[in-house]
């Protein structure tokens, strides 16, 4: 199945069980800038809120908005009774510290579950890991190898990983060549994430049963690119376009619905 496919059946399922909720869930979400990778990923929550039953409260913010009002703002969202939860939508403007931003999100609100103390995953890692299980992808004993350590991605999905009985390796910009190439011609499950288009090419010795989860996107004159190169030699490789945004944006409503269902 499809990555457009599995995220068509499980928005099937999520349409279902709001439609027999009591209460429309509602999720907010602040935007603070004008990049176009946001834009559209703004458009993608909008038009999925607007496919499953959802209200989608889009809040502009002026891009000069100063750390403390934004801080305000987000202490009132929190507050609310309103927005289910909600998120802060990324990069933010130099100004402004998002470590801080994070932290200040109620974790009962937290969507992304990015703040420490939320009690749900972050979407990039979570969505993979969904689709991983549902394609019924070996996990127990298995070599995977997490190629970048951010807090959003690398780090959550080295312990989703982990979890699920793998034997994670995580590599990184201080990994040495040599290392790096024996990690992944080794791996069962390679997850790329640095943004660094077609750094997974021919270079490198590929299982033929490994999956490549490819989370980086990067645009140029030519269009979308990933951190893999299309059409390596493995059993099953996602797509850029058209694959992790996909489920991240699923993740996130999964993560919604988890918090109203335990409200």
């Amino acid at each position: 199945m499809t990555i457009k496919e599995y995220v068509a059946a499980r928005k099937a399922e999520f349409k279902d069980v709001v439609s027999k909720m009591e209460k429309v869930p509602c999720i907010g979400i602040v935007q603070l800038n004008e990049d176009p990778a946001s834009n559209a990923y703004v458009k993608g929550k909008l038009k999925d809120a607007a496919e499953l039953g959802i209200k989608a409260d889009l809040m502009k913010l002026p891009i000069d908005t100063s750390e403390k009002d934004l801080l305000s703002f987000i202490d009132g969202l929190n507050k609310d009774d309103v927005h289910d939860g909600f998120i802060v939508q990324m990069p933010l403007p130099k100004q402004i510290d998002e470590e801080k931003v994070k932290l200040a999100v109620d974790p009962k609100k937290d969507v992304d579950g990015f703040h420490p103390l939320s009690s749900l995953f972050p979407c990039t890692p979570k969505g993979i890991m969904s689709y991983l299980k549902y394609e019924n992808v070996p996990l127990v004993g298995k070599n995977a190898v997490v190629i970048g350590r951010s807090n959003i991605v690398g780090k959550p999905m080295a312990r989703m990983l982990l979890a699920e009985s793998c034997n994670v390796t995580v590599v990184h910009s201080k990994t040495s060549n040599e290392d790096l190439a024996r990690y992944i011609e080794n791996a069962d499950i390679i997850v790329v994430a640095i943004g660094k288009p077609g750094f997974l090419d021919n270079r490198f010795k590929y299982k033929e049963s490994a999956v490549i989860v490819d989370v980086g996107i990067s645009r140029d004159e030519t269009g979308l690119h990933g951190d893999a190169i299309p059409g390596l030699p493995v059993a099953n490789q996602t797509p850029v376009p058209g694959g992790v945004g996909l489920l991240t944006r699923l993740a996130l409503y999964e993560n919604l619905l988890e918090i109203v269902s335990k409200k």
